[in-house]
């Protein structure tokens, strides 16, 4: 098994990226924040309409754009929310599937707790 560390990582090639967090729960509001603190300027946190992680996300100084509109303006989308809003935040409600660039980048994280 190998194990990484941060100087096994390179942050540059994603601090001139737009990133787009969906989510701003527990894994969603320490993703952001982690990445703004490491150096990527323009990170947006991306929540369904009448969310009230916006006001959070606001205080805490982001950007918070609709999911849909959010897939389309980043390089990188990340999907930090529950599983099982996954498929209708994903397919459903607001189609990000067919929004995000072709170009862009996309990540899933899960957390389970056993």
């Amino acid at each position: 098994m190998r194990i990484y560390y941060d100087r096994n990582a390179d942050i540059n090639p994603i601090k001139s990226k737009t990133v787009a967090v969906i989510g701003y729960g527990s894994q969603g509001h320490a993703h952001a924040l982690n990445l703004r603190d490491s150096g990527v300027s323009n990170v947006a946190v991306a929540l369904r309409t009448g969310s009230v992680s916006a006001k959070k996300a606001e205080r805490e100084k982001f950007k918070v754009m609709e999911v849909a509109e959010a897939a389309k303006w980043a390089d990188v989308v990340t999907m930090l929310t529950p599983n099982c809003r996954r498929r209708s935040i994903a397919t459903i409600s607001t189609p990000i599937c067919a929004k995000v660039r072709r170009s862009s980048s996309r990540t899933v994280s899960t957390s389970i707790s056993i």
